[in-house]
């Protein structure tokens, strides 16, 4: 199968040419003349559980039903044995209604925010690490030859971000096939629609792997852990706590992801080097992202 075959066989990934995620914007450049600039959208979305109202989220506004469920289930507010009985998106009030058979009252959760770091500055609700202890990742091995696929491919996607910059992209992958591929502005969104889509979709996170362009963070990792999924990969860098984390619950944690070029900080017993890195081609210019170890 070719790269183009391969990109255009991902199950769901954004639309760069869609009118409502980004917009031409008119101004000037550096020589004064005048200039035009693709710019992403960003708006609210309120995410409602039962009748409650949990939180108003800044994203691009694709898949809010994924992001809505994903978020509530990182939240630990949904449960994998809880039956939904309705999700629902209001496009011109933007918002998300998800309904449970069984109603809760999460005030005391809601009380307790954690504002994480990052763009498009993240919320998490009562105890970041509650849920971890439970965690039990499966131990596979991971190839390298695999993330150097990876990378390929996903860096030549076509995507919002080579349309506008400004905005994180989160692949799901199995083996060196990318499956799901979630654009935000924020790359917890990215993660979130991910997460959703799994668990609407019933698939198992098993023998998955998870590829960001933001940084490794504490949140990144607890979130990943808790969808089940043992690789976490990125193109970007680290958090020490980040890091510790993920030696906690036995994550595969990979970073600096870029042409022949990785790290692995945690699991790499668990990494197959099954690929020369000198036979690796470099990144092309045109698909380096831009400030990658600061976003």
């Amino acid at each position: 199968m070719s790269t183009l075959d391969q990109i255009s066989s991902y199950l769901v990934r954004p639309d760069p040419a869609n009118p409502s995620l980004s917009r031409l914007i008119d101004g000037v450049d550096q020589h004064g003349k005048p200039s035009t600039a693709s710019v992403i959208e960003e708006r609210p979305l309120t995410i409602y559980l039962n009748a409650q109202e949990i939180v108003t989220a800044m994203t691009i506004g694709d898949y809010p039903e994924y992001l809505a469920v994903g978020f509530l289930k990182n939240q630990g507010m949904l449960k994998p044995t809880d039956v939904l009985t309705m999700v629902e998106f209001d496009e011109e009030l933007r918002v998300v209604v998800v309904r449970t058979e069984v109603e809760s009252d999460y005030e005391e959760k809601l009380s307790k925010k954690t504002r994480t770091s990052g763009c498009a500055v993240g919320t998490v609700f009562g105890d970041m690490m509650e849920g971890l202890d439970s965690v039990s990742l499966t131990q596979a091995p991971t190839r390298t030859s695999w993330l150097y696929q990876l990378s390929h491919l996903i860096n030549r996607t076509p995507s919002l971000y080579l349309e506008t910059g400004a905005i994180h992209g989160t692949v799901l992958c199995e083996a060196d096939s990318p499956l799901v591929y979630m654009e935000d502005v924020g790359r917890h969104n990215a993660v979130d629609k991910i997460s959703g889509w799994m668990y609407l979709n019933k698939v198992y996170p098993e023998d998955k792997i998870l590829y960001t362009t933001g940084r490794l963070t504490s949140e990144m990792v607890i979130k990943t852990a808790l969808m089940g999924i043992p690789v976490l990969i990125s193109r970007s860098g680290f958090t020490a706590w980040g890091v510790d984390i993920a030696r906690q619950v036995g994550l595969t944690l990979i970073g600096r992801m870029r042409g022949r070029k990785f790290i692995c900080l945690s699991g790499h017993d668990r990494l197959i080097f099954d690929a020369d890195p000198n036979a690796v081609a470099d990144e092309e210019k045109k698909h380096r992202r831009k400030s990658g170890s600061n976003v």
